[in-house]
């Protein structure tokens, strides 16, 4: 791996059907940077690159069947989300679904202070988009949220 990595540092590592179509989409939708791409000569996949998103690392790779890496289409779905902090969440969002991603909520001004939309990547991932505009206490997020869940 090219791009430096942190003791303690979290970097996602997504699997995908089509690792170079992922790329420009990244790119276009969260103005990702390629670092850098290892393409396997023999079958024409990308083994594995790496992009800088908002100076985090972002790395991805074609699903390789053969060696146990599935995309989340293989698995009929994937409960994870990944959260991507941004300067302007509404404008980010607009940029990704232009992109083709599937908002599946809009921009929103959350109880725990923070502005957040969720959206879906062409490539099955779900992603959070987020931009802190409160600082809300644990206590007072605790309120918030018994005041709107009843």
């Amino acid at each position: 791996m090219a791009a430096e990595h942190s003791a303690g540092a979290w970097s996602p590592y997504l699997v995908v059907a089509d690792a170079a179509a992922a790329i420009a989409f990244y790119a276009a939708a969260f103005g990702a940077e390629e670092v850098f791409r290892l393409a396997d000569r023999k079958c024409g996949r990308i083994a594995h690159a790496e992009m800088r998103v908002h100076g985090a690392l972002l790395m991805l790779a074609d699903s390789f069947p053969e060696y146990g890496t599935r995309t989340p289409a293989d698995l009929g779905g994937t409960p994870v989300r990944l959260l991507l902090t941004v300067p302007d969440v509404d404008a980010v969002a607009a940029r990704a679904e232009a992109a083709g991603a599937t908002i599946t909520r809009p921009p929103t001004d959350e109880f725990y202070g923070a502005r957040s939309a969720n959206l879906t990547d062409p490539f099955g991932h779900w992603w959070t988009l987020t931009r802190m505009v409160e600082t809300v206490t644990p206590e007072e997020m605790q309120r918030r949220w018994d005041a709107i869940s009843g």
